[in-house]
């Protein structure tokens, strides 16, 4: 639905640049977007190597494992049907640790191993679990404490200070994930006094 909708506004911009005399300034927009998407991807690849090779190496050191043992308990409170020794609090832990370092694309696999290993405790295969329902949630909240792609994209187009946004980004996604987990919460007790 969506590449149907970003389809029609594509062709909708054309079709009025074409009447009102734009079509010069399309081309250029076109060939001058190419060239800075190509830049932006070389740019973030090498990021992305940078900080998949540190996550590499602090899960080789076991600093991911530490860090994981010192979240067990606040896991434990957000994932009561989880045993305690599971395998997928491990993948829950790697999975926050890349977000709280603002490396999505890092927290992916954590994330779907995380779910694969929740779904082998879910009872009812078709409905998502209240521990995938909160994994979920506190996932897409995502707190960040280093917003390693905005800040990236800000200074790939010439911020005058690409790492002020670190602040207000760690704010809102403070604000977005404590909201989150008490939304789960408040909706669990409502499931429990039914």
């Amino acid at each position: 639905m969506l590449n149907y909708l970003w389809g029609a506004m594509i062709l909708i911009g054309i079709v009025v640049a074409s009447f009102n005399g734009n079509m010069p300034k399309i081309t250029q927009a076109i060939l001058d977007s190419s060239k800075d998407a190509i830049t932006l991807c070389i740019t973030m690849l090498g990021i992305v190597a940078m900080w998949s090779g540190i996550m590499e190496i602090a899960e080789k050191s076991g600093l991911i494992k530490a860090l994981s043992k010192k979240m067990r308990p606040f896991l434990s409170y957000l994932f009561r049907d989880v045993p305690k020794d599971h395998k997928a609090l491990d993948y829950i832990s790697t999975n926050v640790i890349a977000n709280l370092l603002g490396l999505g694309w890092a927290s992916t696999p954590a994330g779907i191993k995380a779910m694969e290993s929740l779904q082998t405790l879910n009872k009812d295969k078709k409905v998502a679990s209240k521990s995938m329902c909160m994994f979920l949630i506190f996932n897409m909240s995502s707190l960040q404490i280093i917003s390693v792609n905005i800040v990236a994209y800000r200074t790939q187009y010439n911020s005058a200070n690409p790492s002020e946004i670190i602040a207000p980004g760690l704010f809102a996604t403070l604000v977005s994930t404590i909201v989150g987990i008490a939304f789960a919460k408040f909706m669990e007790r409502c499931d429990r006094r039914r």
